[in-house]
């Protein structure tokens, strides 16, 4: 074990393989902070440059790039209400919302150090428990990945807030949205309206875009806002403090987080939606979340870093990639002869331990160039909003165009931004919109492997154990509260009978 740790740490301890992360690194940073542009984007760009590179530089450049990126992504979220990441989606309003109070930069700390920190839990988890965690996760079957998606999509009103009804059909926007294109199961076409350019579905990155990027250009100009963000002086104060009072949040959401991104094809933005609803569950002051509260963003900031780092179990062990980002690591892999599966960690185990320890550099590079890269953007962002309007709008037109290299992906753009306006003029929240397109894929494939594996029967999804237990905690989550609602109502009801009757026997006293 010794000598496979020598080993490792000699080939990341080159000057190629550290002047890789490093300049991987600021070149995440900068495109994750830029609204508009994606981790997944950034970690695509950087392929190119890995046809040049040893198979541990290449492959670090994945790791450390995508790292950065998803933390930076936290960045205009914060400040701009644009996520730069999925992930970030489930909790930028209450971000923004700290921001509009006055504490931009204490969401920013917070979300830095709870990322660090979840990193760090992942990093150990996939250094001790990468086998035995990947053997488990691959015993999930359709039926258990089904229940999860499903559990996925019970946050939306946790994660908005605000009316159920609203959150519940915009969250019905998001489903039907994900239903455009090809049939998985038939490969017929669905509501494509005989349009060669929604054969292959709406893309997620132009929607996001459109939802929150051009929706908030839109208000911003109708509101006649002039100016961005103030200058954020040190977002470490009073981080510490928080973080000790959310403990229990840090350590859950890292363990949320490894738990999910150790699921082959589930990946990290499911285990922020899920983390961030489990924080306003578990609250004991609930009604704060919404109105800039750091006790959410301590938990999925925790999840979002720590399911990075599992991502990879099935990735390096298995092959088997757990979302977009490391299935372009799985191919890079590939593409340098470190075929990722069981043998990785037989025959080469110094590779093995080469990629966790590149985890570890990552993660520990968050803190220095995270605090440089949040005092840069508050400076970017403190400029005229008109300057800044323009600025970020080149870049979404970008983003949006380079998703397929088609001018269609921006139309879809603007027309999910005029339709998140819409929905900000009547209150309708735009979260579970995209909740709706990130879980709605997972949850109709999930469903019809199930349906034809139980040969129709529903029962099968209650067969296996760890399904069973799934399936029967998704339906506690949307029973409770609809029992709740009936309880209060027949309890109103009592009590108005009573008052009916009592005011029928003592007349005089009223």
């Amino acid at each position: 074990m010794l000598d496979t740790l020598a080993q490792a740490m000699a080939l990341v301890g080159t000057p190629t393989t550290l002047l890789a992360i490093l300049l991987s690194c600021a070149f995440g940073l900068f495109v994750g902070a830029i609204p508009g542009l994606s981790a997944t984007m950034a970690t695509a760009l950087l392929v190119p440059f890995t046809f040049y590179l040893d198979p541990i530089p290449a492959i670090a450049t994945v790791i450390a790039c995508t790292t950065m990126a998803i933390t930076a992504g936290d960045i205009p979220a914060a400040l701009l209400r644009i996520p730069g990441t999925p992930s970030s989606a489930a909790y930028t309003d209450e971000a923004h919302a700290m921001t509009r109070k006055g504490g931009g930069g204490q969401a920013l700390g917070t979300l830095l150090v709870s990322a660090f920190l979840g990193g760090l839990f992942g990093f150990a988890v996939l250094a001790i428990a990468a086998p035995a965690l990947a053997t488990a996760a691959l015993r999930f079957s359709s039926f258990e990945y089904f229940w999860l998606a499903v559990l996925g999509l019970s946050c939306c009103a946790l994660v908005t807030g605000g009316s159920l009804a609203k959150s519940t059909f915009a969250l019905f926007v998001g489903l039907l949205a994900s239903c455009v294109g090809m049939d998985p199961l038939t490969g017929a076409a669905r509501l494509t309206f005989g349009s060669t350019n929604l054969m292959g579905g709406l893309s997620f990155v132009p929607a996001m875009i459109g939802l929150f990027a051009i929706s908030e250009l839109m208000n911003g100009t109708q509101t006649g806002a002039t100016g961005g963000v103030t200058r954020i002086r040190n977002p470490f104060a009073g981080v510490g403090t928080i973080l000790r009072r959310y403990r229990v949040n840090l350590l859950r959401g890292a363990g949320l987080g490894t738990l999910i991104g150790a699921l082959p094809g589930a990946g990290g933005d499911l285990g922020a939606w899920i983390s961030y609803a489990n924080a306003r569950r578990a609250s004991k002051t609930p009604e704060k979340f919404g109105t800039g509260h750091p006790e959410g963003l301590v938990e999925a900031g925790a999840t979002n870093n720590a399911a990075l780092c599992s991502a990879w179990i099935p990735a390096t062990v298995f092959g088997v990639p757990g979302d977009a980002v490391t299935a372009i690591a799985v191919g890079v892999l590939f593409m340098k002869g470190l075929n990722p599966g069981p043998q990785l960690l037989t025959e080469n185990p110094q590779n093995f331990y080469a990629v966790i320890l590149i985890f570890l550099i990552a993660n520990l590079l968050i803190l220095p160039l995270g605090y440089l890269a949040i005092r840069a953007a508050g400076l970017i962002f403190s400029v005229p909003r008109a300057y800044l309007n323009g600025g970020i709008l080149l870049f979404c037109a970008i983003g949006a165009f380079s998703v397929n290299n088609s001018l269609f992906d921006v139309g879809v753009m603007i027309g999910f931004g005029i339709m998140a306006w819409i929905f900000s003029r009547a209150a309708i929240p735009v979260a579970p919109v995209i909740l709706g397109l990130v879980m709605g894929p997972l949850v109709e494939r999930n469903f019809l492997t199930s349906m034809i594996a139980s040969r129709g029967d529903f029962l099968g999804f209650f067969e296996r154990p760890v399904s069973a237990t799934l399936g029967v905690v998704t339906l506690l989550v949307w029973l409770i509260p609809l029992a709740r609602i009936a309880w209060r109502k027949i309890s109103a009801t009592r009590s108005l009978r009573h008052a009916e009757a009592h005011a029928s026997r003592h007349p005089e006293t009223h």
